[in-house]
């Protein structure tokens, strides 16, 4: 069976499908990974089939247009402004979604690959919306990103999530519907939008998050699967740099610090703060610079600056780890088992550091906004000489590495593969045919 597997967004985004189609493909299919560019080689040398979407998540994130959008307390206003800066990107993308999933037998599609449902339903083939992070209304918690009232609000929490929908969908309703129409012969989906369609038609829901970290909601439907974190471990073989380990190996563990994805106006000034904050409270570190987070700085000698290490490899070696909260590098540090301390930034993280607060696997985190030497020494202080969060960060990390995701999502996919075979045979190929622009 061939799947592809439609990945879109920063490296952290992009990891957990590469770990998912490695499980695919040692149960026996052929597996094609659509990404951007600059992910060819991450993609590849894991052994899997590449495919090319022209789209580049890294300069949309560094633009000043998006920088200044994402600081609108106005989610619709938010949305609206990031949705029409992409808007040729959507074009380019909804062309690459249908050109990337010629022959595939199934696709899977990550949180903002939007057009990906629209292929797959034109091609007649199955497709599981795969996101990292919970986005399926519920009335246990609100929307990641526009939640309403304290969360403790059934119908307020429901609310949130409708508000949500509609503040992705609108801007990108009278695009997409065109696209189905004249380019798809596809109906439009309603006016407010596919998400009571996907529900109707039992969509399969793919979570790469763990239970132990969002519990599943009771008012999800059974087609909606937490499976556990999708990992994926560095490649044997893998060296560290050049004198990594004997500064590890140096002294008392040191604290990671990254920001991974997240592009700062000033990196300068926010190492700056970074390296005050470790001078107070007297810590060592590992530096990753991540995507120009960080850097532009003389060190000294307490710090070490690297690129980027695998975290499987990095943070087990850690005493805390220091990060934007995105949804890969909070699972990672859950899984190593150790403190985290979470900077966050925009989007899904300010939920993650909350959860991981609640967890008593971090200590409270210190918005980007409001990052200081001061809040920052006194919070990594807190990580590491607290052995009550120690203890309680250990024993998730042990919960999660019991788990194993990837095995529980292809097991899923299979299942729902099979099934749909039976239901309606030999799928009709000429469905795909696609008529000419009008």
């Amino acid at each position: 069976m061939k799947i592809t597997i439609l990945a879109v967004g920063t490296r952290g985004d992009v990891q957990p499908y590469i770990a998912l189609g490695q499980g695919l493909r040692a149960a026996g299919h052929e597996v094609w990974v659509a990404a951007a560019s600059n992910f060819e080689g991450f993609v590849r040398e894991y052994g899997l089939h590449y495919a090319r979407l022209d789209a580049s998540f890294r300069d949309l994130l560094q633009s000043d247009a998006l920088q200044q959008a994402m600081t609108s307390r106005n989610p619709i206003q938010r949305q609206r402004e990031v949705l029409r800066m992409v808007h040729h990107s959507l074009e380019l993308f909804a062309a690459g979604t249908w050109e990337v999933c010629q022959g595939a037998d199934a696709i899977i599609y990550s949180t903002i690959a939007v057009t990906a449902y629209s292929v797959a339903e034109k091609l007649g083939v199955p497709c599981f919306w795969a996101p990292l992070m919970p986005v399926t209304r519920t009335r246990f918690f609100p929307s990641l990103t526009t939640p309403l009232g304290n969360g403790r609000s059934g119908l307020l929490n429901w609310l949130s999530h409708l508000i949500e929908e509609q503040a992705a969908w609108q801007p990108a309703r009278s695009f997409v519907n065109q696209w189905r129409r004249q380019t798809l012969n596809l109906k439009p989906f309603p006016f407010w939008g596919p998400y009571g369609l996907l529900e109707e038609r039992r969509l399969p829901v793919l979570y790469g998050f763990s239970a132990h970290v969002v519990p599943r909601p009771a008012d999800w439907s059974e087609r909606i699967h937490v499976t556990g974190y999708w990992f994926l471990d560095s490649l044997d073989g893998w060296q560290p740099p050049d004198g990594l380990v004997d500064f590890i190996e140096a002294g008392p563990p040191p604290v990671y610090i990254g920001f991974g994805s997240m592009f700062s106006r000033d990196a300068e000034a926010t190492t700056r703060i970074v390296v005050e904050a470790l001078r107070r409270c007297g810590q060592r570190a590992v530096l990753a610079t991540g995507w120009d987070s960080l850097g532009g700085v003389e060190l000294p000698e307490t710090v070490f600056q690297i690129d980027s290490a695998p975290h499987d490899w990095l943070f087990p070696r850690m005493a805390a780890v220091v990060h934007h909260g995105g949804a890969g590098t909070t699972a990672a540090g859950l899984r190593a088992g150790v403190p985290s301390v979470i900077v966050p930034f925009a989007a899904d993280q300010p939920f993650w550091a909350q959860r991981v607060y609640e967890l008593g696997a971090g200590v409270r985190p210190v918005p980007h906004q409001k990052l200081s030497a001061e809040r920052l020494a006194e919070a990594v202080s807190a990580a590491v000489s607290s052995s009550q969060l120690r203890r309680r960060a250990a024993a998730i990390g042990e919960r999660i590495r019991e788990e194993n995701g990837v095995a529980r999502a292809v097991e899923i996919v299979q299942d729902v593969v099979c099934s749909n075979a039976g239901e309606n045979g030999q799928r009709v190929r000429d469905r795909a045919i696609l008529p000419q622009r009008t």
